[in-house]
């Protein structure tokens, strides 16, 4: 089941300082994902197995200079990284490669339609979950928010790489988006084989992606 139960209303300004409404939009309010992120914002932040991740931080650290040069900003964002994708089964660089799509690691980023932070989160999910206080703005909270939606996309995706990002992106149906991300995934950020990466490896095969033509 779900509820429809958020309007945005989009406003172009006029001389006389109002409002007129230009779009009007249901956005449907998955209950399950609703529940899930009530339970992953209520339990403390992910904790880093420092000896796994060291490898991983010490590749990503260099990868992640072109876009971030202070070296101790790099650092925290990927500890957060790989202990919330860890947390959430995602592997941590398909994480950066959507930040990189959505944000460009830009974590004061607001799209048109009002997203917010590495992860573009709507903020409407704040309220769904009772935290109208959280910090969408704030590393660890935007990452978490952003890990566990897309996890439960992925989920109900039943693994559909293609399919989970077009719903993250609420692009459902088109290949755009997910080309973007899977281009960012494979050319910037891949440090696993993509034997090593199944759902990878099914998206290019059945949906013949252009970011799958190169190795």
């Amino acid at each position: 089941m779900v509820n429809k139960a958020h309007i945005i209303v989009f406003c172009l300004g006029t001389l006389s300082g109002l409002c007129t409404p230009v779009v009007a939009k249901e956005i449907e309010v998955d209950p399950v994902l609703r529940e899930r992120l009530a339970q992953n914002l209520a339990e403390s932040h992910a904790s880093l197995d420092r000896f796994d991740a060291e490898v991983w931080l010490q590749v990503s650290d260099q990868r992640l200079q072109r876009y971030m040069p202070t070296q101790q900003e790099r650092l925290d964002l990927l500890r957060l990284v790989y202990g919330e994708a860890t947390r959430q089964d995602l592997d941590p660089d398909l994480v950066l490669a959507v930040m990189q799509t959505e944000s460009a690691f830009n974590r004061y980023a607001i799209s048109h339609a009002g997203a917010q932070g590495l992860m573009q989160v709507m903020p409407f999910w704040r309220h769904e979950i009772g935290r109208p206080q959280d910090n969408l703005t704030n590393m660890q909270t935007n990452i978490r928010y952003g890990t566990v939606i897309l996890a439960h996309y992925i989920d109900i995706a039943k693994g559909d790489l293609v399919e989970a990002l077009a719903r993250y992106n609420g692009s459902r149906g088109r290949l755009k988006y997910p080309e973007k991300v899977i281009s960012a995934w494979r050319k910037n950020w891949r440090n696993k084989t993509r034997e090593e990466l199944p759902s990878l490896r099914d998206s290019c095969e059945n949906y013949g992606l252009r970011a799958c033509r190169y190795q």
